[in-house]
């Protein structure tokens, strides 16, 4: 994952030399997102400053670096995630003749987006991301969130600046923000369990919706709005498969499922799989396997405490599909030891408490691998 960051300030409420090193601290403060490289970008006269951290997956070369300018120079763009269609993006019509300057995702679709228009490129894009794109000539700023969510983003203003980035405690670098706690948001996630979107829980601090694309224009109200439509998804996706036979359903699921798992194994860095012996992470390193020339790297956390162990699970799995599996056992004072450590990592109360093993298994693969494909999302699926 990388790490996002910016700030636009219209009303030269910061000195435009300032701006920089206002979204390089922002950004700073998200280094654990992006390890491998920091880099800022600013239109000063728009009053508009980039900060980003990069975590090198695909084009590890200087030709991916962010933040990124279109081949005309209209668009800057600052991105966090994958978009996995990507080949297909550059197969359009549209983009025929465009010369690239290297081979990343990123690129890809800040190209897209200055040739097909933002939303249209959002619109035929698939993958997990959150990103801003600003157009120099008109000085208009998006923000945008992948369809489901999986990539985070917030915003807020404050004295007439937008402020954007990938986690809450990125705006604490910036002069003058004060959050309060927004106590019916606190009240909703003691209800829920969560925060309900767009709340978080500051006052006046939002989580950017999944699907949604919010637009800054000079002089006019920030404005959201869905470029997609879960439920849309759902409606056509159930009329297309009313008259399939079951076998069809099936093999249709298969199908989608080996498509999705492979177009996320296109890595240039050793990559990997949380395994818990699970349905659902099972079924995602089946698939790794079954496209993979080689073992698959598989991790997984077992309890010293016998009662709650359940690696054995996970190695059976492993064992049967082939893979090159590592696991971890741990002591309960081990993972008690990570409580204290979860305030920094998810800036607000987060009410799950599979935060403990996934903080434990990304330690482990950690040592071995810079990517990890998880069965996160199976059960709602």
């Amino acid at each position: 994952m990388c790490g996002i960051a910016g700030l636009l300030d219209p009303n030269a409420r910061f000195d435009a030399a300032a701006l920089p090193r206002i979204a390089g601290a922002m950004a700073d403060a998200l280094r654990h997102r992006g390890p491998d490289e920091g880099n800022t970008w600013a239109d000063e006269a728009a009053g508009l400053a980039f900060g980003h951290r990069r975590l090198s997956i695909l084009d590890l070369s200087p030709a991916g670096r962010q933040p990124m300018l279109s081949a005309d120079g209209r668009l800057a763009i600052c991105y966090n995630g994958e978009i996995y269609n990507a080949d297909a993006l550059k197969a359009l019509e549209q983009m025929a003749g465009l010369k690239l300057r290297g081979h990343s995702d990123t690129e890809v679709l800040l190209e897209a987006a200055a040739v097909l228009g933002v939303e249209a490129a959002l619109r035929l894009s698939v993958g997990m991301f959150a990103l801003a794109i600003f157009e120099r000539e008109t000085r208009r700023l998006w923000l945008a969130r992948d369809r489901l969510g999986k990539k985070p983003l917030y915003w807020t203003l404050v004295d007439g600046v937008l402020l954007f980035a990938s986690e809450l405690k990125a705006f604490k670098a910036v002069p003058g923000f004060q959050p309060d706690i927004d106590r019916a948001a606190l009240a909703g996630y003691v209800r829920h369990g969560y925060y309900l979107h767009p709340r978080t829980v500051f006052r006046n601090v939002q989580q950017l919706e999944p699907g949604h694309l919010l637009l800054f224009e000079p002089g006019k109200p920030p404005r959201s709005q869905p470029y997609w439509s879960l439920a849309e998804a759902v409606r056509r996706g159930r009329d297309e498969g009313r008259h399939a036979s079951e076998r069809e359903v099936v093999d249709r699921l298969e199908a989608l499922l080996a498509d999705a798992v492979s177009r996320r194994m296109v890595a240039d860095v050793p990559l990997g799989a949380f395994l818990s012996g699970g349905y659902d992470s099972s079924t995602v390193v089946a698939l790794m396997q079954r496209a993979s020339s080689r073992p698959v790297r598989t991790f997984s956390i077992g309890s010293a405490d016998k009662a709650y162990d359940e690696a054995s699970f996970a190695r059976a799995v492993a064992q049967h599909l082939g893979t090159d599996h590592t696991e971890l056992v741990v002591t309960a004072k081990e993972a008690l030891d990570v409580v204290p450590r979860l305030p920094q990592i998810y800036d607000e109360p987060f009410a799950d408490s599979s935060a403990i093993p996934t903080y434990l298994v990304s330690a482990l693969a950690r040592r071995s691998v810079k990517v990890a494909l998880s069965g996160d999302g199976g059960d709602e699926l």
